[in-house]
């Protein structure tokens, strides 16, 4: 046998067995799920096994299956039987915590396509790449349902900016501008990023904003947006770097508040004066900025 027919049969078999596996795991997901279901109905029947219909007989009985359903995991698509539950007073309504009535895919499957989409998968793409993580059976996820996807997540946003801030108090902010390579209008875009650090601790992303450059007119938009939703509260300490267009408009809206220059912005510019060779932050990351943002 020859190196390249060695070559082609070893690549068989790896693609065989890898094929296996993928099986293999598919169907534990499957029995484990059906296993879990089938205990969640059980205990259910158990908790209401006292209830009785007005001649003694058990009134929430199992009632045979649902029609089988498609679930789409990370592990690909795998054909569940949920059992049904009939309550002969029509008073109470089983419904499943694991696998609620309209649920296609798992909270994972769908982590992963606003990934994909943050990392530049165009929509027409996402098909083959979903394919090509989940198996060829990748059903429900075409184009026009990334489409609806985007609109529900534009949804979320839109509610997100508009949430209500009223009793929030946060200790420190820490704001940054992160700019993007696309160009589809003359300036750079520019996303206005403001996180914070309540009383106990916990970070929350407060704001995401679309600016212009690193403007104070943009600045302005932000903090005046964040008082109409009830942030009255002023932070003790603001954590930025050198641009000035923050610190004005902050003067001007929260005046009291202490202001701190970032130190993986300002130390790599100390060092330069001083011809000290010092790493500079990670631009080459859209996240690099945040991540820098919350360790400051």
């Amino acid at each position: 046998m020859d190196k390249l027919t060695a070559k082609a049969v070893e690549d068989r078999v790896i693609s065989e067995s890898r094929t296996a596996l993928d099986e293999i795991v598919r169907e534990g997901a499957r029995r484990m799920l059906q296993e879990a279901l089938e205990n969640e109905v059980a205990e259910y029947l158990s908790r209401t096994g006292s209830v009785r219909t007005e001649d003694g007989r058990q009134a929430i009985v199992r009632n045979g299956f649902l029609p089988k359903r498609d679930l789409m995991t990370g592990a690909g698509p795998v054909r569940i039987r949920q059992g049904r539950v009939r309550d002969q007073h029509r008073k109470l309504k089983f419904t499943s915590r694991i696998l609620p009535p309209y649920m296609r895919r798992v909270p994972s499957v769908d982590a992963l396509i606003p990934v994909l989409y943050l990392k530049g998968i165009s929509t027409g793409d996402f098909t083959e790449a979903l394919e090509a993580i989940l198996g060829p059976n990748a059903a429900g996820l075409s184009a026009t349902n990334i489409v609806r996807l985007k609109d529900g997540w534009q949804k979320d946003y839109e509610a997100w900016t508009r949430r209500d801030l009223r009793g929030k108090r946060y200790i420190y902010w820490w704001a940054d501008g992160i700019y993007f390579n696309v160009r589809l209008d003359p300036e750079r875009p520019c996303l206005l990023i403001l996180m914070g650090a309540l009383e106990d601790g916990t970070k929350e992303l407060i704001t995401v904003w679309d600016g212009v450059r690193e403007s104070k007119e943009s600045w302005l938009e932000v903090l005046r947006d964040l008082k109409a939703r009830g942030l009255t509260e002023t932070p003790k300490l603001a954590v930025g770097d050198g641009a000035l267009g923050f610190w004005a408009a902050l003067e001007e809206e929260f005046s009291d508040v202490r202001e701190q220059r970032c130190w993986v912005h300002s130390v790599p510019r100390r060092a330069q004066t001083r011809r000290v060779k010092c790493p500079s932050p990670d631009k080459t990351s859209r996240s690099g900025s945040l991540g820098q943002m919350a360790v400051a």
